[in-house]
């Protein structure tokens, strides 16, 4: 082989890009120090336009289609070569590949809070995620200002500055919007209109770029707010709390009664709950207790009891107080009791009041075997 057709040999006949990945905006051929051959052939496939760079000016751009790269198809880029050599000379150029389809499944969050204030809650604290497509619209403004002399410009070199740009718009429209916090999901479409047209506003001239779709996936509240969310339509759910209350202790009771394991102490609490049901019996009998509504009668209060013990008299003692004194022991059955409107002591278990905390007696025991 002789030098010339060597030198043939290592120049580019055929300029093409096969892009099997969906994130690439712009990719440049890898000319490496290879020259164009003149005459040689450039496939523009569908979604594709081709662009010369020569000495860092932008020259010819190709649309889609199958071009033979000769002087009179390059009306720029051959002023700018001179062509010294005649028609068969190599030149040099930089060839990029700008991708003009819609690349898909781009996703944008808020990775602060945007603040916002609302008619019911206040100033809060809001966060938001969606997804987003993508297109160059000018590949010449999008080479300029974005890509420069970078061989590969993919999406993921510009997540940040999308991100950016539509947090900022997300920061305008809801403070515009004059959306209720509890109102914005059943808007997030209009919401996501107005969000797209102000990030195309601010890209479009700028960059190039084009956002055809974006979608709005949610906008969440702060977990304190919901928990409060939460908190009032469980509320609203259950609706009247004093039945929901008397039920509870109902429940408590049915379960108290049926551990003979827990002793005094179950039987006490037993004690304990059944002076908060004479309670609620006695509000939904018309009266309520101190501090009610006006007019109504409040309860009698709990009666305070005195216990013997060693020649003394200890008390006056409460309910609670009492439950407590049966569960370390203090307190038996026959432990002599008095309160006001008794005419004397008595041992506690023949207080009708206070024999529910001792539990039934225990029965007699056996006879013994016969001899």
């Amino acid at each position: 082989m002789g030098l010339f057709a060597k030198l043939r040999g290592e120049l580019v006949d055929i300029i093409e890009w096969l892009d099997d990945s969906n994130s690439t905006l712009v990719w440049r051929f890898p000319r490496y120090h290879n020259q164009i051959k003149n005459g040689a052939k450039l496939i523009v496939r569908p979604g594709q336009v081709a662009i010369f760079v020569h000495e860092g000016k932008l020259a010819d751009i190709f649309e889609q289609g199958t071009h033979t790269l000769e002087t009179r198809n390059l009306p720029i880029l051959g002023t700018l070569q001179g062509w010294k050599y005649g028609f068969d000379s190599p030149y040099k150029a930089e060839v990029y590949f700008v991708s003009t389809r819609t690349l898909t499944d781009l996703k944008w969050g808020t990775p602060n809070p945007v603040m916002m204030r609302d008619p019911e809650f206040g100033p809060i604290r809001l966060r938001a995620f969606g997804t987003y497509t993508l297109k160059a619209r000018d590949p010449k403004i999008l080479l300029t200002e974005l890509v420069g002399t970078d061989g590969m410009f993919d999406t993921e070199e510009l997540g940040t500055l999308m991100r950016g740009v539509i947090n900022q718009a997300l920061a305008d429209v809801l403070g515009s919007s004059g959306f209720a916090a509890l109102d914005l999901a059943q808007n997030y479409q209009e919401l996501a209109a107005q969000l797209n047209q102000s990030v195309n506003e601010k890209i479009d001239d700028e960059y190039g770029l084009e956002v055809p779709q974006l979608f709005i996936v949610n906008i969440s509240l702060p977990e304190q707010v919901e928990k409060a969310l939460d908190t009032r339509t469980s509320m609203g759910v259950i609706g009247d709390m004093g039945r929901f209350q008397q039920y509870q202790m109902g429940q408590a009771m049915t379960q108290a009664a049926s551990n003979p394991a827990g002793g005094g102490a179950s039987e006490g609490m037993g004690l304990g709950m059944g002076f908060a049901m004479a309670n609620q019996m006695m509000r939904g009998m018309g009266t309520a207790p101190a501090g009610g509504m006006p007019g109504t009668v409040p309860p009698p209060p709990p009666a305070m009891w005195h216990v013997a013990r060693d020649g003394q008299s200890l008390g006056p003692l409460g309910p609670e107080q009492l439950q407590q004194q049966v569960a370390t022991g203090q307190l038996t059955r026959d432990t002599l009791v008095w309160c006001a409107g008794m005419p004397g002591w008595q041992p506690a278990g023949t207080v009708p009041q206070l024999a529910p905390l001792f539990g039934p007696p225990a029965p007699p025991p056996p006879p013994p075997p016969p001899a």
